[in-house]
């Protein structure tokens, strides 16, 4: 018999978000907009806590669920934030939040299973459903003004279902959940019986003041419901990989049990600078993502792209399939063309949307100020410095660094022309050469 791997990964692609990334890292004179990974570096004080506890000898086994006081500061950090059942007896410290949603769906999925996933949404999800032999089930909500129908929801349960997936604010959307939506899912997992999993790794980033996580909102789903925490956003701590798993009782043992045999536990000399981060506020870290938001929206509008309220995190979601082509190809384009670096939709459940994501440093994203500003002889209906089109309005954004133009068919051509939809300029500067395409570069398969 020859030797053969795990079969269920021959259906799971590897992240297509990075794909795009490393185009854009690839491309010289790029700014990516593509991954949500702040531009700031983690505040001095949390880093200053490590080097502490690295002299102090903090380089052996620490307990698996982790540290007690670090496990203490979680709960109590939880409560402040709504979810008045935590305890430090709820909380697994894991991995960041990647470990802690793959611990939690190997603690409840069995073969045959079916998980609902809210879409749009992070890829991560309906890989490790499959990875874990069951079966994602899509909920698109863009139909529905990115809030859960309870019509829909109901639609989408079976028998087998066993747990939905929730994000919110949301990741790639940027729009959150409202009461009504909390409500949908949380009735219906009582209804039916199954388990609500809350990636809320965003839930300290939002600009709203009408937001509600829901482990917050219905109580009665206590005994269900399994939050998904990390510090990597708000605080900037991407490469860190610490985060926590927060549910009660049986649900609580078999996510740590998976935890200890997996990874053991998260590294000693990091859970004190965990709890020096959740007693940093992040008000600075909001309000300069809110900045950003603001300079995003303006600029959306100007253009005149339709996107789901910018709630939270840091993305927007603007529609494309107007201007006349597919997301991939718009996003494919604007790398190795014009220098900016977007990510397709479609991988999403958003097909004819592109994320953009905003948390990048201010330089990459523009000048203050500057954004929404058309940049000299350019307007309405000029033509571009780069192409010809026959368009019937455009509209920019630009700064010293870099011009973001897009350009609507007139209805003539549109209506005339199959092969000249659209054009769309991404201009940073004259380019000298073309990157190869990302087809090119990474089949798809």
């Amino acid at each position: 018999m020859p030797l053969n791997t795990n079969s269920m990964l021959d259906a799971i692609e590897g992240s297509p978000i990075r794909r795009f990334a490393a185009l854009a890292r690839t491309t010289p004179d790029c700014v990516s907009l593509t991954l949500g990974e702040p531009g700031e570096d983690t505040p001095r004080p949390i880093c200053e806590q490590v080097t502490a506890d690295l002299e102090a000898g903090a380089t052996h086994y620490p307990p698996n669920p982790g540290m007690l006081h670090l496990r203490r500061t979680i709960a109590s950090w939880e409560r402040a934030h709504g979810v008045g059942w935590a305890t430090h007896d709820d909380v697994v410290v894991t991995i960041g939040a990647t470990e802690a949603l793959s611990s939690t769906l190997t603690a409840l999925l069995e073969p045959g299973d079916e998980v609902i996933v809210v879409r749009p949404a992070f890829t991560l999800y309906e890989s490790l459903v499959r990875l874990h032999g069951a079966t994602p089930v899509p909920l698109d909500i863009a139909q529905t003004d990115f809030q859960v129908s309870g019509e829909a929801l109901r639609q989408a349960v079976s028998s087998r279902t066993k747990a939905i997936v929730v994000c919110s604010p949301n990741n790639p959307t940027g729009c959150a959940l409202n009461t009504a939506s909390l409500d949908a899912i949380a009735d219906a997992a009582l209804r039916h019986d199954f388990y609500v999993i809350c990636d809320d790794v965003y839930a300290e980033l939002t600009y709203t003041k009408t937001f509600e996580r829901l482990a917050a909102h219905r109580m009665d789903i206590a005994d269900r419901i399994i939050v998904v925490g990390s510090l990597s956003k708000p605080w900037a701590m991407t490469g860190w990989r610490v985060g926590w798993a927060l549910t009660r009782g049986e649900v609580f043992q078999a996510i740590a049990k998976v935890h200890q045999l997996t990874v053991s536990c998260s590294p000693a000399m990091l859970q004190g600078a965990a709890v020096v981060a959740l007693r940093t506020p992040t008000d600075d870290m909001r309000a300069t993502y809110a900045k950003r938001r603001a300079k995003v929206k303006r600029a959306l509008g100007d253009m005149e792209l339709a996107a789901p309220r910018l709630d939270g995190a840091f993305y927007a979601f603007p529609r494309v399939s107007d201007l006349g082509l597919d997301d991939v190809t718009f996003c494919e384009r604007a790398i190795r063309e014009h220098g900016v670096g977007l990510v397709p939709g479609s991988f999403f459940g958003g097909a004819g949307h592109v994320r953009l994501s905003y948390c990048c440093d201010d330089d990459s994203l523009a000048t203050p100020g500057s954004l929404c500003q058309r940049p000299e002889g350019v307007g309405p209906c000029a033509p571009s410095p780069s192409t010809t089109s026959h368009a019937s309005g455009a509209s920019s954004i630009g700064s010293p660094s870099w011009t973001l133009t897009f350009r609507r068919p007139s209805p003539t051509s549109r209506a005339s022309s199959r092969h000249s939809p659209v054009t769309c300029t991404f201009s940073r500067r004259p380019r000298a050469a073309c990157a190869p395409s990302l087809t090119a570069a990474h089949p798809r398969p």
